[in-house]
Order: structure tokens, then C-alpha cells, then sequence
């Protein structure tokens, strides 16, 4: 599986087979420059414009944005698991998807804009996460703290933050990155940016524990 990070919580992901899936498209709106990218697969965790702007995906993508089991190509499977965008049960922010994306037997979660601890009920249902992509931002998500907590929880081999405070939304009411990787302890060697990150099954244990990837919007 081959990861690459467009922006905000927008990644495109590709397998061994050219099978190419984006997750939480954005809108022009959060700031960062919209592409045109082509996918044969899209996922949204739920229906705010800044994770959802499917008609930004070129071609005729298969869109999961719906609660459930589904296989939108040849070895590679997508569940989607409800959870909420706040801690009171979506009174403040609605509802939310976390994807687990499973392409060469690598299982990958992605957060959406997760905005509560996980139960046990809910850490049952995801399984095994060996790669977890969550958010760190706070206010509208998740923070930094309870983004080390969430991975704590679904113990993945790798995690890759999103969702954080850049030169771009500097107007927004969330934290920059680096207070994530304060959190996280993170050694210098965790924060230098990586192009994208490329994970084999077989290869699991010699990745980097917190790998951020540089936005290539």
C-alpha cells in the first residue's frame, strides 16, 4: 500500500494492483489547493464540505459513505463503523464514519473527524489497525492528547497524523502538528516529512512508529 497525504484529512491510497482510493475529499473552502484527482474508490465520513467534496475525484469513483461492509475492488474490503463528531453523541457536530481499509492485508483506519474517546465496543469492531490515520487538531475533532489516547486504544503499528493547524487555515480554532508530537514524544527523526510512506504486510515491523507526511496539495 502505497500512502500519500493531499491535505487536511484527504490521503490517496494505492495498492499493489493501481486500485486507487481517497479518503475525505476537501472543498476550496479550508484553503488548501484543489485537485483533480482520479480514484476508482472514494470514502466520506460524514457530510461537512471539507471532507466530502466528492466531485473533486476524477473518473467514476465507487463512493462509501455509508455505514457497513463493502469490496469496491478486487482484494480490497472497506468497513465503515459509526462513531460521532463530538463527545455528546452528535448533539453538537452530527455523526461520523471511521473507515478501516484493508489493501494488501495491510488493515488501515481512518478517523474522519472523530471527536470522542473509543468505547471497548468500539475498539472490538475495528479489529487489527496497523496504520491509523487520525486527527489531532482539536475544537473540531479529537486533540492532541486524546488523539495519543485513541492510538493507545486501537494499537497500530503506525500512526500518520491529520486535521491540524497550518499556515494555510491559520484562522481556524485548532493546533498546529507540533503539539501532537509533543504529546507523542516524538523523536527528530519522527518529524522530518516523508514524501509518502510505502507499507508492506511483510514490512510492518520496520516502519516508523509516527510517520508525518508532507501535503502534496
Amino acid at each position: 500500500m502505497l500512502i500519500r497525504y493531499i491535505a487536511h484529512s484527504e490521503f490517496l491510497l494505492t495498492d499493489d494492483h493501481g486500485f486507487r482510493l481517497v479518503t475525505d475529499p476537501y472543498d476550496a473552502h479550508v484553503g488548501y489547493p484543489v485537485q483533480k484527482i482520479e480514484a476508482d474508490a472514494v470514502t466520506v465520513s460524514h457530510g461537512h464540505g471539507d471532507h466530502s467534496c466528492v466531485e473533486n475525484i476524477a473518473g467514476d469513483p465507487i463512493l462509501l459513505d455509508r455505514a457497513g461492509r463493502a469490496s469496491p475492488g478486487p482484494d480490497v474490503i472497506v468497513e465503515q463503523i459509526p462513531c460521532w463528531h463530538d463527545e455528546v453523541h452528535g448533539a453538537k457536530r452530527g455523526p461520523n464514519l471511521l473507515s478501516l481499509i484493508e489493501m494488501d492485508g495491510i488493515r488501515l483506519l481512518h478517523c474522519g473527524d472523530l471527536g470522542h474517546l473509543p468505547d471497548a465496543e468500539l475498539v472490538r469492531k475495528a479489529g487489527r489497525v496497523d496504520v491509523i490515520l487520525v486527527p489531532v487538531g482539536g475544537f473540531f475533532t479529537i486533540d492532541a492528547a486524546q488523539a495519543k489516547a485513541v492510538c493507545e486504544a486501537f494499537g497500530p503499528r503506525v500512526i500518520i497524523p491529520m486535521h491540524y493547524r497550518t499556515a494555510v487555515n491559520a484562522s481556524w480554532p485548532i493546533a498546529p502538528l507540533d503539539d501532537f508530537l509533543r504529546v507523542m514524544n516524538a523523536a527528530e527523526a519522527e518529524k522530518q516529512e516523508l514524501a509518502l510512506l510505502r507499507v508492506e504486510k511483510g514490512d510492518l515491523s520496520e516502519q516508523p512508529r509516527l510517520a508525518v507526511l508532507r501535503m502534496q496539495c
